[in-house]
């Protein structure tokens, strides 16, 4: 098995269709879920629950229902976006705009007069190339005390989601979190063939798979280490914590 910086550093989202013959092996799902039973979790409260769903006809299901694109999200996601691996590696975060459909990159395009099908999404085109899903229910009745937010809870989700993530990247397996399936009105539908009972709610889905077709190169940015890390202080970069570079001991000469 690679090295754990290694998974971490090639962990990625697979975007592209999985081939819907080669399905995930039970051994390997087992994996995947048993990574997912480690994940830690606040006061160890184990606040979640995982439904897989490989039915055809439960994914068709889930892929006939309309995902509203609202213009507040064009917008946001717009801002966000390089429009060239230029601009990209210079920014250090963010994706590129040919990663999405061309109508999610101009804000200006959309039209709350025009047909009401160009306005929606159905989450079909993110589930019905993929063998299996697992749909993660967050627990509400469990929670650390003290936490009447739940931020905590909010962060063990996220662990459970990373450990499968990379264990997945450890077996190869392609893997692209739908975060779409927490939203209001996509959520209650979920739910409802899913049979969830109340109070679980929608944290997030995630679909796998082998891929179709190798995806092409897309360049892979993150800040450098002395981008956001600050010795002692906020703000205080007299230590060069890149790994390009050696590290200065205390007191030598500061960085601008």
């Amino acid at each position: 098995m690679p090295g754990i910086l290694k998974i971490i550093r090639d962990r990625h989202s697979t975007r592209g269709s999985f081939d819907t013959n080669r399905p995930i092996s039970r051994e390997e799902l087992k994996q995947i879920l048993e990574a997912a039973r480690w994940a830690p979790t606040p006061n160890n409260m184990q606040n979640f629950q995982i439904v897989v769903v490989d039915e055809k006809e439960q994914i068709e299901a889930i892929g006939k229902i309309p995902a509203e694109m609202t213009e507040a999200f064009l917008r946001e996601n717009y801002s966000q976006l390089s429009f060239s691996e230029e601009e990209l590696l210079v920014k250090k975060w963010g994706m590129l705009a040919s990663a999405f459909p061309p109508a999610w990159t101009d804000p200006e395009a959309w039209n709350p007069e025009s047909d009401y099908r160009s306005q929606m999404t159905f989450l079909g085109r993110a589930v019905e190339q993929t063998p299996l899903l697992l749909v993660v229910l967050y627990d509400g009745s469990k929670r650390a005390p003290g936490s009447e937010r739940d931020v905590l809870g909010q962060i063990g989700l996220g662990c459970v989601l990373e450990n499968m993530w990379l264990m997945s990247e450890s077996l190869g397996i392609g893997f692209h979190v739908l975060t779409v399936f927490g939203d209001g009105p996509v959520e209650r539908q979920v739910k409802s063939i899913l049979k969830v009972p109340e109070p679980m709610k929608v944290a997030y889905a995630c679909s796998l798979g082998y891929p179709a077709i190798p995806q092409p190169p897309y360049p892979r940015v993150r800040r450098e280490i002395e981008d956001f890390v600050h010795h002692n202080k906020f703000g205080r970069k007299d230590v060069a914590w890149s790994a390009r570079q050696p590290k200065i001991p205390h007191g030598a000469s500061k960085r601008p």
